[in-house]
């Protein structure tokens, strides 16, 4: 998937594009508002991570338990959830990402899976897994039309 998303390149630009809305939403801003200037590209190298790419989030920047502790105790609510999910996949359209079927279908898949993780992570009394791998997430079950 990291490859016909089109690399990390493609990721980067989501993520821009991704952070640019949130800082102007009335709901994800304020969540946003002391954010490190390096975030959206450590967040799109976690995303690149994820769907296949090099593991430069693990290797740079902690893996799977550094992100995990950016979310422990922030108390996610389901509508801030739900428009960080919105928002991303208005960021994938800015940003160029794939649009076919295929493609969608497995990114949302996984952006919907790790924001509900992340939402019951980060509620006042979790206690998460601490140490696991970043997840690799794929295809799934609908493979590319490359005809």
């Amino acid at each position: 998937m990291y490859a016909w998303a089109g690399g990390t390149d493609a990721f980067v630009r989501l993520c821009e594009a991704f952070y640019d809305r949130a800082r102007a939403d009335d709901l994800l801003a304020p969540m946003f508002a002391e954010m490190d200037p390096g975030h959206a590209r450590y967040v799109a190298l976690w995303l690149a991570e994820v769907f296949g790419g090099p593991p430069v989030y693990t290797e740079q920047h902690g893996g799977y338990a550094h992100m995990l502790s950016l979310h422990i105790g922030r108390g996610i609510t389901e509508p801030q959830r739900r428009r960080w999910l919105n928002l991303m996949m208005d960021a994938a359209d800015d940003a160029g990402l794939p649009a076919d079927p295929e493609f969608r279908a497995a990114f949302v898949g996984y952006l919907e899976w790790g924001t509900r993780l992340a939402a019951s992570n980060s509620q006042p009394g979790a206690d998460p897994v601490r140490r696991a791998p970043v997840p690799r997430w794929g295809w799934g079950v609908a493979p590319p039309y490359l005809g």
